[in-house]
């Protein structure tokens, strides 16, 4: 639990709670207008306390007080509804081929670390080869053979490496391969992975844990309305003191 947000929320409650007992014991020492204080103060008492007690009883069970601890006994369902938000919400076929255009259009597709993994010794051999055992195989052993296309060798590897990352740095192919890449994506297997990952998580959860992150995100601010409470509880003291 966010002790911080929870001492927040209780010295809210502490300071509205402290002011409706001041206002009592005023009008029981006040000489004037006894009947009105006493009735803001009660009023004011009975709505913080009202307040207080139905903020308490969301998160805590009170034996005897049906209702009582609404949220971690309908966790189940908290985790039903969280996993239809994100799924339908979010994690929807049409929000992820938006992302996918998004992340491919109009960007470039580096392919520098691809093509720095060929071995361009092995494509001149392979290269070497198919040109021996092409019909040029005989003119060639004629002028020098497999030793004479040796001193190509290094030539014709910085010309391969050359056009190749030419190639590479195309932007028409980049986009054609990041499209590519986009279009194969199979959006149904990637749903449904999506899905394990989300369910497995709640899965996790337990009521306690469900408890507390309702408790960080809204306790805080909970209390408020054992502040307001009070005051509108003052102001219909105020006025029941007027019409009893």
């Amino acid at each position: 639990m966010d002790h911080s947000t929870n001492k927040k929320g209780i010295s809210k409650s502490v300071i509205t709670n402290g002011v409706a007992v001041a206002v009592i014991i005023l009008g029981y020492l006040s000489p004037y207008g006894r009947d009105q204080i006493l009735s803001i103060g009660f009023y004011a008492l009975s709505g913080a306390v009202t307040n207080w007690l139905a903020i308490h009883m969301l998160f805590e069970r009170v034996p005897g007080l049906y209702g009582s601890g609404i949220i971690p006994n309908k966790f189940e369902e908290f985790k039903v509804g969280i996993r239809r938000l994100m799924m339908e919400q979010f994690f929807t076929r049409e929000n992820i081929e938006r992302f996918f255009k998004e992340q491919t259009e109009g960007h470039s597709f580096d392919l520098k670390p691809l093509l720095e993994t060929i071995d361009y010794e092995v494509l001149f051999d392979k290269l070497k080869a198919g040109v021996l055992e092409s019909p040029f195989g005989a003119m060639i052993n004629m002028f020098g053979g497999p030793e004479a296309l040796d001193q190509l060798k290094e030539p014709m590897i910085t010309k391969i490496k050359q056009a190749i990352h030419e190639l590479g740095d195309d932007e028409t192919i980049q986009a054609k391969i990041a499209s590519a890449i986009s279009e194969s994506l199979h959006l149904d297997q990637l749903l449904a992975k999506v899905e394990l990952i989300v369910q497995a998580r709640l899965e996790e959860l337990t009521p306690e844990m469900v408890k507390e992150i309702i408790q960080t995100m809204i306790r805080e601010h909970l209390g408020w309305l054992v502040v307001w409470g009070g005051f509108f509880g003052g102001l219909m003291g105020l006025a029941a003191s007027f019409i009893v």
